[in-house]
Order: structure tokens, then sequence, then C-alpha cells
């Protein structure tokens, strides 16, 4: 695409990736404005339908974690979805992001998945680092003031501890001294770089019943043979 609708690249280009690498606990930043105002209308107007949804409730998780309850959905191209979407994840997967991601993640070469999930009350995602796989995540927030309150919940929480626990195990909230919110009403996101010590977890939520959680997140692995995008085009090959 010679233009891009959804992503601000002036936004992308002012992101300082030495800033970002050097936050602790881990690399991790909160920006605002990531994509158009337009392109973020766009998408919310244009939301996938729960109908589309699994339902992942009540699913064992490894190391003894608390299961992560809620709805999934994963991209592919022939989901049944308004033209938005299709065009963002082709945006996402064009070289103007991937420069971004490369130059934030101090990486030659990407790969990204993506998915929807949706969350409704009382669920939470217990503190975890990501699998090994990743090299990070990169989660857009797609609730507004108009259909959430903050007092409800939904923050990504980064934590941090003067002894972080190991990867392989399933701590508490209460076993980090250090929990930092992100801001997840409107058009904002969080990247984050996976570490061995990028622990985050989300509160559990108290919203009423017709209200859900919603976010798409990418999911950021190392390049290296056909990527994801190309092979579900059927362009690479398995």
């Amino acid at each position: 695409m010679s233009e891009l609708r959804y992503l601000d690249r002036a936004r992308l280009d002012a992101l300082d990736a030495a800033y970002f690498q050097r936050r602790r606990p881990y690399p991790w930043i909160n920006p605002e404005g990531l994509l158009t105002d337009a392109g973020y209308a766009a998408l919310l107007d244009a939301l996938p339908d729960l109908p589309l949804f699994d339902q992942n409730f009540g699913v064992a998780r490894k190391h003894g974690q608390q299961s992560h309850d809620r709805y999934a959905l994963e991209y592919r191209p022939g989901l049944p979805l308004d033209a938005a979407w299709h065009e963002f994840v082709a945006e996402l997967n064009g070289p103007v992001y991937t420069a971004f991601l490369q130059r934030m993640l101090g990486v030659r070469r990407v790969s990204l998945s993506c998915h929807w999930h949706y969350t409704p009350d009382g669920c939470s995602v217990s503190p975890h680092c990501d699998a090994r796989r990743k090299l990070g995540s990169h989660i857009f927030y797609f609730n507004t003031e108009k259909d959430w309150d903050p007092s409800w919940g939904g923050e990504t929480l980064i934590l941090d501890s003067d002894h972080p626990p190991k990867p392989e195990s399933a701590p508490r909230l209460e076993d980090f001294e250090r929990v930092t919110p992100s801001v997840a009403i409107g058009n904002r996101s969080l990247l984050f770089a996976r570490t061995d010590h990028s622990w985050h977890a989300v509160r559990a939520i108290h919203c009423p019943p017709q209200a859900l959680r919603r976010v798409f997140i990418l999911v950021i692995e190392p390049g290296g043979g056909p990527s994801w995008w190309r092979r579900l085009r059927g362009q690479g090959g398995y």
C-alpha cells in the first residue's frame, strides 16, 4: 500500500527505540495514537461479532497458572470481517510496521500472528511471561469512554520484583513489589518485549454483564522461512 490508512507513520517514527529498550523491568511502552483517528474509528465500528469467537474458559495452563478466561478469535484472511480489519492486518504485515518492529526490538526479521480477546465480567489474566518463542507482543485496546468505565479494570499490568520469579512458575499479583497499570482506554496500545522477567497480568474485571474488555493482540516471533502472512495467503507453503 502506498498510503497508510490505519497506522500513523509519524507517530511510529517518533518512538525512541533506545528509550524503549532501556525500560525496566523490561522493554515496554504504552503510546497513544499509533492508529490514525479515522482508522481507529473504522476498526472500532467494525469489531468482529462475538459468535465468531471460541470460548476459552477453564483451560489449564502450564506451571499451574490460573486459567486465562476469555473469548478468543484467531485472525485468518477468510474470516467474514469488515474490509477494514483485513486492510489493517495487511498494513501490519507491510514494510512500515515491519521496520518499526525491527527498530524497536533490535532484530532483523519478524513474523506476526494476531488475534482478538474479548473478556467478560469476573475474568482475569494471571501473571505470566509468555512463551519463549516470542519476541514480544503489541496489544491494541478497543474500549472507549462510551462503552467502558476505567473503574471496571482491564489494564494490562507491568509487574516488577526485586527477586523476579522463574518464568516456569505461578506467582500471585501480591508477589510483586511494583505494579504499573497501562492506559487501556481509547486509541492506546502496549508494546513489550518478551524476557524471562516480562511478567504481566490483568486483574479480575468487574463490569456489567453486557460489557466486554476488547483487545487485538499481535504476537511477534522471529522471522525466517515463509512468513505467517504469506503462508495464510497461500504464497509460501508450510
